[in-house]
């Protein structure tokens, strides 16, 4: 982009961190400005200030802004073969714990929170085991809460995992009782401090939109949120460096330990 358009982002980052809190400075800027100028663009506007201005008047605008800002992509046990591996921890954490305490952070629409729930439920009682779902996006949220799918997103499921859910036609619904077990909440990475305390984070395929300043800010946050010995769990592309100084310690592929 030109000069012009690097100025005139640069005022729609200070505006909207005026707005909302959000600061898109830790956010990968090349990325972020393909999905905010193609917003801008449906939308008419001339420049990126003259979206931000009408940010302030037009809720519904900001709140489409919100979700043009995060991916939501996701799935029911997502990339299986690691959820194979995260079974395994979940079967021995229980085994020593009398409950497990566990943030599905960035949650998107809860399909990562609900099959969560799903494998906790295989090894304790619903009572010993509680799930806070996060994300920035209050859509979403409300999808989640909702608990209501496409039958298309429930294919890959076996059928025990499928007993979870309620056949509503072309729609699946998770069963009230194991929504009962997941908590939903907004929360921002950045901005907000972090909830406490975790024996499993969950933290996958969004720190890959951040900038190198936003990862470790955001490592440290999900370091002071686990419990001694807990566990995180990352994406297949988020390998911590230096994992130490967020005391944190590999403790195998994209599994780390609260030191």
């Amino acid at each position: 982009m030109s000069e012009l358009r690097n100025g005139d982002y640069e005022t729609f980052k200070r505006l909207f961190f005026n707005l909302t809190g959000i600061d898109l400075c830790l956010y990968k800027e090349e990325q972020m400005k393909r999905r905010l100028n193609t917003l801008r663009m449906r939308h008419g506007f001339s420049s990126f200030e003259d979206l931000a201005h009408h940010l302030r008047e037009d809720h519904a605008l900001l709140d489409e802004t919100l979700s043009r800002m995060t991916i939501n992509v996701t799935e029911f046990f997502r990339n299986r073969q690691r959820w194979t591996v995260l079974e395994k921890k979940i079967s021995q954490m229980a085994s020593r714990k009398g409950a497990i305490t566990v943030w599905s952070a960035a949650c998107s629409t809860g399909e990562e929170a609900y099959s969560l729930a799903i494998l906790m439920s295989k090894y304790l009682p619903q009572n010993q085991f509680s799930i806070l779902a996060t994300d920035i996006d209050e859509k979403v949220l409300q999808r989640a809460r909702d608990g209501i799918y496409p039958e298309l997103a429930i294919h890959g499921l076996n059928a025990d995992e499928r007993r979870f859910f309620i056949n509503k036609g072309s729609q699946f619904e998770v069963q009230p009782q194991l929504k009962q077990s997941v908590h939903f909440r907004k929360h921002d990475l950045l901005l907000d401090p972090p909830p406490k305390s975790f024996d499993l984070i969950v933290c996958r395929n969004v720190l890959i939109y951040f900038t190198e300043e936003g990862k470790q800010s955001i490592y440290h946050k999900l370091g002071q949120a686990l419990k001694p010995e807990g566990i995180l769990f990352v994406g297949s592309t988020e390998q911590i460096f230096n994992a130490a100084r967020y005391q944190l310690k590999a403790s195998e592929t994209f599994f780390y330990e609260k030191l």
